[in-house]
C-alpha cells in the first residue's frame, strides 16, 4: 500500500509540472482570464458526426465541430505500446480494413472482454505504428451506406491528434470545443497492465488546450476508475476544467468492476434518489441511456430521473439520439425504411428530451442537435 501511495504521489507531481515541449506554439487561454461559460444545452458529437462520417475519425470530429457541436466524444482504447487511440471497441474488425491486410491475418483471435466473447482483431495486440497502417471503415453500412464512400480514407487517431485538431480550430476561429472522453473497459485493460487513466490525465495535462482552455468531461460505465480520477484531479488542480461523468448501462446490468468485486450493485440501484446521491459524491453528472428518461416505444411523460439527478447537483446528458428510422421510436419514424434519415422525427425526439430538462444530449448528427437546441431556446 505504501509503495502504491508513493507511486501515486510521484505521478501527481510529474503530472502537475509536465508541459508539452511544444507548449509555446500552442493556444493561449482567452484574454483577460475570460471564463468558459457552458451552454444551456450541450450538443455532444457522439463519436464525432458519426451519422455523416465513419465514427472516431478526425473527419468525423471536424464535421461535428463544423456542424455546431459543443463537445466531441472520443472513446479511448490502448495499443500494445500504451498509446491511446479512438475506437468504440478494442475489437476493430468491423471498423477498419484490418481483415483484408494479410500482414495481420494471424492476429485474428478470440477474447473475453467484460464477460463477453469476441472474435476479431484487438487494439491491444497492435503497436501504434501498426495501427497507423489501418484505415477506418463505416461500422453500420447497412444503415449508413453514404458513410461507406469514406471507407479506407482515414487513419485511426490518437488522443494527442484529437486534441491538436480542436486546438487548431480554436486558434483559427476562437471557438472553444470541449472533449467528452470515455475510457473503454478499464478493468479489462488494467488486468493487461494497460490501464489508461494515468496516461489520459498525463496527455490532457501535456497540452495547453486541454490543460487550461477546454472543458473536459471524463466518462465511464465503471465506477472505481472514475473515483480514482476524481481523487487525482482534486489533488492535482492543473487540468482546470475537467469533470467526471458516470455512464449508465442497462437497468438490470452491472458495471464490470462491480462484477469483479462481487458487488450486487446494479445500474438501476444507481438511478434511485439515494443512488444518484452516492454518484454525486464523485461525479459532476450522469450519462444515462435515453430510456431512463423517456420510453423508446410510445409517447409517455418523462420519469423522475432528471429531477432526481438535478436535486443532488448532477448534470444529465443522455445517449444516443440518432436521425435514422432504425433508431427512432416507432411513433416518430418517417417510414418503414430503417436506413432513411428522418429529420422531422429526430428534431421531435430532441425536443422531447429538452422539454424533459436534460442539460445536453449525445447525438450522431450535431447539425440537427444544434438546430433543435437553438429552436427550443428561442421559445
Amino acid at each position: 500500500m505504501l509503495k502504491r501511495t508513493l507511486l501515486s504521489f510521484i505521478f501527481l507531481g510529474l503530472l502537475g509540472c509536465h508541459h508539452d515541449e511544444k507548449d509555446n506554439a500552442e493556444s493561449q487561454p482567452p484574454p483577460n482570464n475570460a471564463k468558459y461559460i457552458e451552454p444551456t444545452l450541450l450538443i455532444i458529437g457522439h463519436r464525432g458526426a458519426s451519422a455523416l462520417r465513419p465514427e472516431h475519425t478526425l473527419a468525423a470530429y471536424q464535421k461535428a465541430i463544423d456542424d455546431g457541436a459543443d463537445f466531441i466524444e472520443p472513446d479511448l482504447v490502448p495499443t500494445l505500446d500504451g498509446y491511446l487511440v479512438a475506437r468504440h471497441e478494442n475489437e476493430i474488425g468491423g471498423t477498419t480494413n484490418v481483415s483484408v491486410l494479410q500482414q495481420f491475418a494471424e492476429r485474428k483471435t478470440s477474447k473475453v472482454v467484460d464477460g463477453v466473447t469476441y472474435t476479431g482483431w484487438f487494439t491491444e495486440d497492435f503497436t501504434l505504428n501498426e495501427l497507423k497502417q489501418l484505415k477506418a471503415r463505416e461500422r453500420i453500412p447497412e444503415i449508413r451506406p453514404a458513410n461507406a464512400q469514406y471507407n479506407d480514407q482515414f487513419d485511426l487517431p490518437t488522443l494527442d491528434e484529437i486534441i491538436e485538431l480542436v486546438d487548431a480550430h480554436y486558434k483559427k476561429t476562437g471557438k472553444i470545443v470541449g472533449l467528452y472522453i470515455e475510457t473503454k473497459h478499464p478493468s479489462y485493460f488494467q488486468g493487461l497492465n494497460l490501464a489508461m487513466e494515468q496516461r489520459l490525465l498525463t496527455t490532457l495535462a501535456k497540452h495547453t488546450y486541454s490543460r487550461d482552455i477546454a472543458p473536459i468531461y471524463i466518462q465511464s460505465f465503471e465506477v472505481s476508475n472514475l473515483k480514482q480520477m476524481r481523487h487525482q484531479l482534486d489533488q492535482l488542480k492543473s487540468i482546470r476544467h475537467a469533470k467526471i461523468i458516470q455512464l449508465y448501462g442497462g437497468k438490470s446490468e452491472q458495471s464490470a468492476d462491480a462484477v469483479l468485486a462481487k458487488s450486487t450493485l446494479r445500474y438501476s440501484d444507481m438511478a434511485t434518489p439515494q443512488g444518484l446521491k452516492d454518484v454525486a459524491s464523485y461525479a459532476h453528472g450522469v450519462g444515462p441511456s435515453k430510456t431512463y428518461i423517456v420510453p423508446n416505444t410510445q409517447p409517455a411523460p418523462p420519469t423522475s430521473f432528471v429531477n432526481d439527478a438535478h436535486a443532488v447537483g448532477l448534470k444529465v446528458h443522455p445517449y444516443t439520439l440518432r436521425p435514422e428510422n432504425n433508431f427512432l421510436p416507432d411513433y416518430l419514424d418517417c417510414s418503414a425504411i430503417a436506413a432513411e434519415k428522418c429529420e422531422n422525427g429526430a428534431l421531435a425526439e430532441l425536443e422531447i428530451f429538452f422539454k424533459a430538462g436534460v442539460d445536453g444530449v449525445f447525438t450522431d448528427d450535431p447539425a440537427l442537435g444544434r438546430q433543435a437546441a437553438d429552436a427550443f431556446l428561442k421559445k
